[in-house]
């Protein structure tokens, strides 16, 4: 495996960074999640607009253009003679001391490419469906650290999870402090109701999934009504279909919240139509390498 940090290509158990990294130290940093199907990165322009939109509000400068992080992104890939992959993509504050003071780093952001193969679930789940908890840690307050900044610090969805895991769950579902659906660990969370396509605005503690709006425009294309609208647990409960969306995941059935069988108790006609067009998507958006 060659590793990518700022312009090498390092072995694996080579590829090293200082201990006194901030990204190390505090989380502070952000990354993104890509991938690639058949030599063709899906939706790169975007993640990589994302990335910069997150360390913009952390003041955190990325010392490459967006060109030239993205010709970057398709070296490691091409280093690493992969046609299929998962790419992650890391930028921290660099090097610094012991203390938060972000003044007291160099100045020499560190860039970590990583590119390799990922399976988020088991194939079972895509045939069968996936069962999610809901568990008692809320998603982070828009006011404390703003869901839509994709930072290093993901201490929140880890708590999460390992709630669900002890629960016996893959999954699991968090809500606001509102007691409104906000998303799951890593995924953002929709579901189907006579025909109507309903997931949580952004605004409520969602991230802005590169999935889910590829789902939102597969639908409104397919002129499906779609609604960008608040959702208690009862609205998960008595949904007709039900799935998460996510780079790594791409899109997984649901078919039991909190106990509840969703709909026939098996993935939906609706949700296997989108995975179908998903899947049409990757073939033709994106870049090439």
């Amino acid at each position: 495996m060659k590793i990518y940090i700022n312009g090498k290509f390092y072995e694996k158990n080579e590829a090293k960074i200082s201990v006194f990294d901030h990204g190390l130290l505090y989380g502070d940093g952000v990354f993104e999640g890509i991938r690639s199907y058949n030599r063709l990165v899906f939706k790169l322009k975007e993640h990589i607009d994302r990335l910069f939109e997150s360390a913009h509000t952390l003041m955190l400068k990325i010392p490459l253009s967006k060109e030239r992080l993205i010709k970057a992104v398709l070296s490691t890939l091409k280093a690493n003679n992969l046609k299929d992959a998962y790419i992650r993509l890391v930028v921290t504050r660099g090097e610094g001391d012991l203390g938060l003071d972000p003044r007291k780093c160099n100045g020499n952001t560190t860039i970590i490419i990583i590119a390799d193969k990922i399976a988020l679930y088991p194939e079972k789940f895509y045939k069968q469906g996936l069962a999610l908890i809901s568990v008692p840690t809320i998603r982070n307050l828009p006011e404390a650290l703003n869901p839509q900044i994709k930072s290093l610090n993901y201490l929140n969805n880890i708590l999460a999870k390992i709630e669900a895991l002890n629960c016996g769950y893959d999954e699991a579902i968090m809500l606001d402090s509102l007691g409104y659906v906000a998303e799951c660990t890593g995924d953002n969370i929709f579901i189907v109701k006579d025909k109507h396509l309903y997931t949580p605005p952004q605004c409520m503690g969602t991230l802005r999934g590169i999935t889910r709006d590829t789902v939102l425009e597969i639908a409104r294309k397919g002129r499906i009504s779609v609604h960008e609208h608040v959702l208690t647990r009862h609205e998960l409960y008595i949904s007709d279909e039900c799935f998460l969306t996510g780079t790594a995941a791409e899109i997984v059935p649901v078919v039991k919240v909190d106990g509840r069988i969703i709909g026939s108790g098996k993935p939906g006609k609706f949700t296997l139509g989108l995975m179908k067009k998903f899947k049409d998507c990757t073939k033709k958006e994106g870049v090439r390498y």
